[in-house]
């Protein structure tokens, strides 16, 4: 793969701390934005699905209501899925994908258990707690799913592809640096879009790479953006989507992790490249 072009491409728009006070609020770590950019739906590590409406001024979120906390179901009926990361809505249903064992259920509006997408056996060899973490859906609606960690810092990130039952490896992302993959998305450009962090050992790092995506290779590597410590929080989730100026969006979430001393913040930038009014998913 060619060497990646210059960063910084991105423009910071604004964010936003969403505070909640039921208890089971926090830890969200994949998200959904709706076409238009007014409606969310998010999932957090201890199994619960999350809605809301957002409301902009001038382009910028300055507020969110309406929350409704969900807790997402087992296929067994009992409360609590498991450790779930990754979001992609497909057909009105949240696929969600989980770490130990690594998976991907499919659950309603409310929560409960639809059904589960086929595994493939290359999931079984995932590290421990680095399983899948990014989930998204390309234009002909093919669930895609890659790990946190790789395995080596060499070795690339692997991205499956599921055909029916079947899952296929048509994709690889390079490691560059200490950055692991946390959250996915294919815009409306039709191009793959990963969001990475990187833990310095006392604060955050994120960074967005966006990918031009053919049906056997993922090229043109750019740089979107690169945060610097401090400046957001445990960044996870990103949706990609676009504005009413035609203009890509990338919204993300941060994960708190239930401590008192990080918050659930939306962050969102702009990538300055006017689009036409269509679909221009492949």
């Amino acid at each position: 793969m060619a060497a990646v072009a210059s960063g910084g491409e991105a423009t910071y728009v604004g964010s936003y701390t969403w505070t909640n006070g039921s208890d089971r609020f926090g830890g969200l770590s994949g998200l959904e934005i709706s076409a238009d950019g007014s409606h969310l739906t998010a999932v957090g590590d201890r199994s619960i699905l999350v809605t809301a409406e957002i409301t902009r001024s001038n382009g910028r979120i300055v507020s969110v209501a309406g929350t409704a906390i969900s807790t997402l179901e087992s296929p067994y009926g009992y409360q609590g899925a498991g450790d779930s990361e990754g979001l992609a809505v497909l057909d009105g249903q949240n696929h969600v994908s989980f770490e130990g064992p690594s998976r991907v259920w499919i659950h309603d509006g409310q929560g409960a258990f639809v059904g589960e997408r086929s595994r493939s056996p290359d999931f079984r060899t995932l590290q421990h707690n680095s399983g899948l973490e990014a989930l998204a859906v390309d234009g002909k609606g093919r669930m895609l799913t890659l790990p946190e960690r790789s395995g080596e810092l060499t070795r690339p990130f692997p991205v499956w592809r599921q055909e029916g039952d079947r899952w296929t490896q048509p994709y690889e992302i390079p490691r560059r640096g200490g950055f692991l993959a946390v959250g996915a998305d294919v815009g409306p450009d039709g191009r793959f879009y990963l969001l990475e962090r990187e833990f310095t050992g006392f604060a955050f790092r994120s960074r967005v790479r966006r990918f031009d995506m053919t049906e056997d290779a993922l090229t043109g590597e750019t740089e979107l953006l690169r945060s610097s410590v401090f400046q957001h929080d445990n960044l996870e989730g990103l949706a990609v989507w676009r504005d009413d100026k035609g203009e890509i969006r990338l919204t993300m979430i941060s994960d708190d992790n239930f401590n008192a001393l990080q918050k659930t913040q939306l962050v969102e930038y702009r990538v300055p490249e006017t689009l036409d009014f269509q679909d221009k998913r492949p």
